[in-house]
């Protein structure tokens, strides 16, 4: 098995397990990654997903032995035939990287050591935030097999970093460090090497604690009003928090007022 699951009550961590490849994604395992992350969005009891890959690598890409395997006929039947359109949670066919298209509706943390680079940034990059080991990098090394990015990373990459620097890291295909990623917003913790599992399921088991409603309509909010104007992100917003206030809101304040998280204690909402 090439993806495994490992469950922590509402925590999930999704762990793709080829440390012989460097994780590589081949045919098999982008089905099993398609397959581990539907099932965490359709169970109702997993709030939030962990990201991980073992033997200290979080992906280095497509498996290119198998792309250098394909010829004009297959070809045609996986990149074709195959690519997992429409988007969303459905689960067609699997594209080369398996969870790629996937649109999530709850969080997902990616914990990254080692190298996250061509399909597997484009991984990385599907996350809601990224926390990295102080080696770990991310690059589209696969720039230079002439392997074009067509797994989300022309699309996600410049709304995190802006225009001019996503072409820069797509035009050289150069190593970018966990150090530059969190100066230009693709990471958002740099720990030890060794510890990003341990603080992606920290800060998960953390998200989950508070009021499941509003962590999701926020969460909708932030992501679904990009590129919105402002009056248009407002309705948005307004529609998206209306039902949260009402059920988690009226009932949070209650508790507040009746002595609960006073001071920034969090451990008593």
């Amino acid at each position: 098995m090439t993806v495994r699951t490992e469950k922590d009550g509402a925590v999930w961590t999704v762990i793709i397990d080829r440390p012989e490849a460097r994780n590589a994604v081949n045919p098999e395992t982008a089905e099993a990654l398609r397959d581990a992350f539907c099932e965490f969005e359709a169970n109702r009891d997993a709030k939030v997903a962990v990201f991980y890959g073992s033997g200290g690598a979080f992906c280095a890409g497509g498996d290119l032995k198998y792309l250098s395997s394909l010829t004009d006929e297959n070809f045609h039947d996986r990149f074709v035939d195959g690519m997992a359109f429409p988007m969303g949670g459905a689960a067609p066919p699997a594209p080369i990287m398996g969870s790629s298209r996937m649109e999530f509706t709850k969080p997902v943390i990616g914990a990254i050591e080692g190298p996250a680079v061509a399909g597997g940034m484009e991984l990385a990059l599907t996350c809601d935030m990224r926390v990295m080991g102080e080696r770990a990098y991310m690059g589209v090394y696969c720039r230079r097999w002439g392997v074009p990015l067509i797994d989300g990373g022309t699309i996600r990459l410049p709304r995190l970093v802006g225009q001019g620097k996503a072409l820069d890291i797509v035009l050289t295909g150069r190593k970018v460090t966990a150090q530059e990623c969190e100066r230009i917003g693709l990471c958002e913790y740099i720990v030890p090497d060794g510890e990003t599992r341990a603080k992606a399921e920290m800060l998960a088991h953390q998200i989950t604690r508070f009021p499941w409603r509003t962590v999701l309509a926020d969460r909708r909010s932030v992501i679904k009003g990009r590129g919105l104007s402002v009056c248009d992100g407002l309705r948005l917003e307004w529609a998206n928090g209306l039902e949260a206030m009402r059920k988690d809101g009226v009932a949070g304040a209650a508790r507040f007022r009746d002595g609960a998280g006073r001071h920034g204690d969090y451990e008593t909402i």
